[in-house]
C-alpha cells in the first residue's frame, strides 16, 4: 500500500541497510526491518527505510500510487516512494515476499502474472467509446510511471472499465497494467516507448479473462486519438531566464539547509519560477528540491553546508509545475548558478575611505528620539520609565560645551508620556520642534512644543511646552507619523490608541481647521497592526506620498482622496508580505533632488521584516511614484537589517546603519545586531551602490536614532531593546564619513539672509582650500527627527548657483512643492568635503504656525 507521511512518522523508527542510501532496494529495508523484530517496512525518497510495529499516522494516502514516484537509490526498476510518500510492505502471511525486487511492478497482495498468455490486448476490447482505440503495449517504469494519475486497483478491472473511468474523469489516455490498475492521462510521460512484442502485454484483466491488461512493467495502452508521448523527464538545461546555466545534482545537508530562503510551489515550480525569483531578488545561486521546493541564496552557501555533487540521475523527482524536467529529490538540489554580469557589486572600502566610528559623548538618557535643532544643538526626548529614575524626560545637547560636562547636557521638561511619538521641526521664524502622540492615556494626545534659543556654548532657557487640555490631537495616536505638506500645515496620520490598542486608521491636521478635520483611511485599517509610523513625503506635483506595510498610494492635498495606488512594495525572495513599517520596522528616505528639478523624485525604503517567521528583509528598493507606470527597484543589501536607520549626507550619499538581522521591533523581539554600516551612492549605477564601511561595537536596536550633524558626521544614538542580553544604551557615538577622513580642510562660508524666499536669490562669501568653485556643490538638508526608522522632515535638494571669485549667488528652489516650507542645513560641498551647516528657512510660514497656539502658557514667536 502506498501512505501519506506527513507530520508524525508513519513507521516511527528509521533503519540503516547496508550500503547506505544511495544502495536501497526494497529487498534490504524489509531484510533490514524483519532481522529487527518489526512487522512493517516502508520506502521513501528513493533512500530511506522505515520499521514498526503499528501504523501511527492515518492510513493510505488520498492519492493512492501517484504520490510513489521515485525509483530505488539501489534498483530503478523498482519505486521506494516519494516526497511524503511511503511504500509499505508487511511481515506475517506475506513475509515469503518480503524479499520483492519489483515494488511497482507487482504491488503487494496482486496475482503474478503467468509466464504466457494466448490472448493479446489489441482488439480484445468491445464497446469502446467512439474514437477510442488500442495504441499498444508500452514500457513502463524504464523512467518511471509513463502515465501519472492512477486509480485504485479493481478486482473487476476491464478494459472497458478503465476507459469508462478516464473518460468520466476527463481524461484521453486508458492504460491497464498487471490486470488490476487503471491509469489515466492526457498523454504518456517519462519517454515510453512500445515494448518489443505485443504480446508483452499478458496478464488478463481481473474482471475479464478474455482481455489482456497489460503485465510486468508493461501497460495496454487506449487513447482517443493519436497518443502523445513527453519524453523522460531531465534537469532543464536550455530555455532558462537570464544567465542561468545548470550546475548539478548536488546533496542538501540534512540538519542545516544549504540555501537560507525556501518557496514552496506547491503546483508551479519550475526552473524558470524558481530562478527568476532568485535573480530578482540578487542571488546567484539556486535550485530545486523534492519537485516543489526552490531555494536561493549564494554560491558559497554550499561550502558552508559541505554539500557534494551526485550524478544527474540522483534529482529524479518531476517539477510539481512541469513534468517535463526533473526538480531534484530527496535531500538532493537540482543547483543553478548565475553566469552573467554579476548581479551585484558591493563595495569594500579600506581604511579612512571606510570611515569610521568613534565615541562622541557619555549620554544621560536613552533617547526614543533625536532632532537636530535649528540653534546648533541637539534635544534627545526620552520615553518615561526608560533609564534613571531622576530623568526629566528631555535634555538639550550642546557639543560646544563637549570640555565642559556640567554644560554639555541641559535638563528639559516633558509632562506626558513621549514613548512612540512623532516630531518635526515646523517651518515658524523661530523653528520650533513638535512632538505628538504618545504612549497611553492623555499622552497619546500631547502636543509638546519647543522654541530653540542659545547658540552653541551660549546657554539656553526655554523648555518644553504642553498642556493636553488647551491644545491636543483629536483622537489619542500611538506611533504616529507627522509632515509639513506643502501649504505649510502639519499632517498627522496612523498610529494606534495606545498601550497596543485598537488601530487609529486616520489622518488630521494642524492646527486642527475649524470644527475639525479628521479623515477615515480605510488601507491603514486594513493593513493594521503592520503600518505603524507611515512614511510621508510631498511630491514635485504638491501631492503625498504614503509607504504603509507593504503598500504606497499617492494622496491629493486638499481632501486627501487617492490619486493612485502604487504597485505593492517588494518584500523578501521568500514572502511577498514582508512589511516596511513598523513593526515589520525599515527605513526610508527620499534621493536628491537637483535643480532645475524636472527630474522625477525617487523614493527608496530599505530594510524591514516578515510577519511570523520575523526574517530580515536584505533588500532596498526605491520607485519614482509620479512616472508613468511606476516600478519598483530592488537592489540587494550585504546584510540584513530590520530597525535600520538612514541619513542623508550633504555630498548625495546615505549612511545606513543600526538595527538587527533577525526578528522585528519591539522589546525583545530582535537579535543578531547588525554592527556594519552601509554607505549607498545613487550616482553610481544600479546594484553598484553599496559600499560596506567601517563596523561598530554597540549594538543599536529598538529605539535608536541617526541625525546628521551640522559638522557633517552622522550622531547615532538609543538602543532600548530590553531583551536581557543588550544594554539600554546611554553612550553616544559618531559615523565619520570618508570626507571626514581625509585630513583636509573643509570649506567655510558666511552667509547674510537665513529667511529664504522661493525662487530668489541670495549670496554667500565661500572659503575653498582644495577645488574651485566649478567644482563645488550647494547642498540644503531638511532639518531631521529620527525615531524607529523614520527621518521626519528628511529632505536633499542641490540648488543651482553661480560664482564671482569667492561670492556665490544661490537660487532658491522654486515653490512648495519642490521644496515644502521648512529649516534647512545648507553646505558647501568642495570636492566632496563639506563645510560646517548653518540653518536656513526656506518658503515661510504660509499657515501662520508662528501665531498656534493661541493661550497664555504657550510662547508664540509669530508670523
Amino acid at each position: 500500500m502506498k501512505y501519506s507521511d506527513t507530520g508524525t512518522r508513519t513507521l516511527p523508527v528509521g533503519m540503516s541497510t547496508p550500503g547506505g542510501s544511495g544502495s536501497l532496494t526494497v529487498a534490504l529495508c524489509t531484510t533490514a526491518c524483519k532481522n529487527s523484530g518489526y512487522t512493517f517496512a516502508g520506502v521513501e525518497y528513493a533512500g530511506e527505510c522505515y520499521c514498526g510495529n503499528a501504523i501511527a499516522n492515518g492510513g493510505p494516502a488520498a492519492d493512492g500510487f501517484s504520490g510513489c514516484n521515485m525509483l530505488c537509490n539501489g534498483n530503478s526498476s523498482e519505486y521506494c516512494g516519494g516526497p511524503n510518500r511511503l511504500d509499505m510492505y508487511t511481515l506475517g502471511a506475506a513475509a515469503k515476499t518480503t524479499t520483492a525486487t519489483s515494488a511497482p511492478t507487482v504491488p503487494p497482495g496482486n496475482p503474478v502474472p503467468p509466464a504466457s498468455t494466448t490472448s493479446t490486448g489489441k482488439g480484445s476490447a468491445t464497446g469502446l467509446p467512439t474514437g477510442w482505440s488500442y495504441q499498444g503495449c508500452y514500457v513502463d517504469g524504464a523512467n518511471g510511471r509513463i502515465i501519472a494519475n492512477q486509480e485504485p486497483d479493481s478486482q473487476t478491472n476491464t478494459i472497458e472499465a478503465c476507459v469508462s473511468t478516464c473518460v468520466g474523469l476527463g481524461y484521453s489516455v486508458a492504460g491497464t497494467e498487471y490486470g488490476v490498475q487503471c491509469f489515466c492521462g492526457n498523454n504518456l510521460v517519462n519517454g515510453g516507448v512500445l515494448a518489443p512484442a505485443d504480446t508483452d502485454c499478458n496478464v488478463a484483466c481481473a474482471g475479464n479473462s478474455n482481455e489482456m491488461c497489460g503485465g510486468g512493467n508493461r501497460m495496454s495502452i487506449y487513447s482517443n486519438g493519436p497518443v502523445q508521448v513527453q519524453q523522460a523527464p531531465g534537469p532543464q538545461k536550455t530555455g532558462l531566464p537570464g544567465s542561468w546555466t545548470y550546475s548539478g545534482c548536488v546533496t542538501e545537508n540534512s540538519t542545516q539547509r544549504v540555501f537560507k530562503y525556501q518557496i514552496i510551489n506547491t503546483n508551479n515550480n519550475t526552473a524558470t519560477n524558481c530562478l527568476t525569483q532568485c535573480s530578482n531578488f540578487g542571488f546567484g545561486a539556486g535550485g530545486m528540491e523534492y519537485g516543489e521546493e526552490c531555494y536561493c541564496g549564494d554560491s558559497r552557501d554550499l561550502i558552508a553546508a559541505g554539500s557534494t555533487v551526485q550524478p544527474d540521475a540522483s534529482c529524479n523527482v518531476a517539477c510539481s509545475g512541469n513534468s517535463q524536467y526533473l526538480c531534484g529529490g530527496g535531500n538532493l538540489i537540482s543547483y543553478y548558478t548565475w553566469t552573467g554580469a554579476n548581479l551585484q557589486t558591493w563595495n569594500y572600502p579600506t581604511g579612512n575611505a571606510a570611515g569610521q566610528y568613534e565615541q562622541l559623548v557619555g549620554g544621560v538618557c536613552i533617547p526614543l528620539l533625536t532632532t537636530s535643532s535649528v540653534n546648533g544643538k541637539y534635544t534627545f526626548v526620552e520615553k518615561f520609565g526608560t533609564g534613571e529614575a531622576n530623568s526629566t524626560g528631555a535634555y538639550e545637547l550642546d557639543l560646544a560645551e563637549i570640555n565642559n560636562p556640567a554644560a554639555l547636557w541641559r535638563p528639559m521638561h516633558v509632562k506626558t508620556d513621549v514613548f512612540c511619538s512623532a516630531s518635526i521641526t515646523m517651518p515658524d521664524k523661530v523653528g520650533r520642534q513638535i512632538n505628538l502622540g504618545g504612549w497611553s492615556g492623555e499622552s497619546t494626545f500631547g502636543v509638546r512644543l519647543y522654541w530653540p534659543d542659545g547658540s552653541p556654548g551660549e546657554p539656553s532657557v526655554n523648555d518644553w511646552q504642553e498642556n493636553y487640555e488647551e491644545v491636543s490631537l483629536q483622537t489619542g495616536r500611538w506611533y504616529p507619523s507627522a509632515m509639513v505638506m506643502s501649504n505649510g500645515s502639519i499632517l498627522v496620520m496612523g498610529g494606534e490608541n495606545g498601550s497596543n490598542g485598537p488601530p487609529v486608521p486616520s489622518l488630521e491636521i494642524l492646527p486642527k481647521p475649524p470644527g475639525g478635520f479628521m479623515l477615515y483611511c480605510d488601507y491603514l485599517d486594513r493593513t493594521d497592526p503592520n503600518n505603524l509610523y507611515p512614511f510621508l513625503a510631498v511630491l514635485p506635483s504638491g501631492n503625498i506620498f504614503v509607504g504603509y506595510y507593504n503598500e504606497a498610494r499617492i494622496l491629493e492635498p486638499v481632501n486627501f482622496g487617492t490619486v493612485s495606488q502604487l504597485p505593492n512594495i517588494p518584500g523578501s525572495v521568500n514572502d511577498f508580505l514582508a512589511g516596511r513599517n513598523y513593526p515589520l520596522e525599515g527605513t526610508a528616505v527620499l534621493m536628491p533632488q537637483y535643480a532645475p528639478y524636472t527630474a522625477p523624485i525617487t523614493i527608496m525604503i530599505c530594510g524591514g521584516s516578515t510577519t511570523g517567521a520575523a526574517t530580515a528583509i536584505d533588500n532596498c528598493v526605491s520607485t519614482q511614484p509620479e512616472v508613468a507606470n511606476p516600478v519598483w527597484t530592488l537592489e540587494r543589501m550585504p546584510s540584513q537589517r530590520v530597525m535600520p536607520c538612514i541619513t542623508a549626507l550633504p555630498d548625495g550619499t546615505y549612511i545606513i546603519l543600526n538595527g538587527a538581522t533577525h526578528g522585528v521591533a519591539g522589546f525583545g523581539l530582535a537579535d543578531g545586531p547588525n554592527l556594519n554600516a552601509i554607505l549607498y551612492n545613487p550616482a553610481a549605477p544600479v546594484n553598484q551602490r553599496m559600499s560596506v564601511m567601517a563596523n561598530t561595537t554597540v549594538a543599536r536596536l529598538y529605539h535608536s536614532e541617526a541625525i546628521l550633524m551640522n559638522d557633517g558626521r552622522v550622531m547615532v544614538s538609543g538602543s532600548d531593546p530590553q531583551d536581557g542580553v543588550h544594554p539600554e544604551e546611554y553612550r553616544v557615538e559618531v559615523f565619520i564619513p570618508p570626507y571626514r577622513m581625509t585630513g583636509l580642510t573643509p570649506p567655510s562660508y558666511t552667509i547674510a539672509a537665513e529667511d529664504w524666499a522661493y525662487g530668489q536669490t541670495y549670496q554667500i562669501q565661500v572659503t575653498l582650500h582644495q577645488g574651485t568653485t566649478g567644482t563645488m556643490k550647494i547642498a540644503l538638508m531638511g532639518a531631521v527627527s529620527s525615531t524607529h526608522g523614520n527621518s521626519m522632515g528628511q529632505r536633499s535638494l542641490f540648488p543651482a548657483f553661480t560664482c564671482a571669485g569667492t561670492t556665490c549667488t544661490i537660487t532658491a528652489p522654486p515653490n512648495n512643492k519642490v521644496c515644502p516650507p521648512g529649516w534647512f542645513q545648507l553646505f558647501v560641498v568642495d570636492n566632496g568635503n563639506p563645510s560646517n551647516a548653518q540653518y536656513v528657512r526656506i518658503g515661510g510660514d504660509p499657515a501662520s504656525l508662528g501665531n498656534w497656539p493661541n493661550f497664555p502658557d504657550f510662547n508664540v514667536p509669530g508670523v
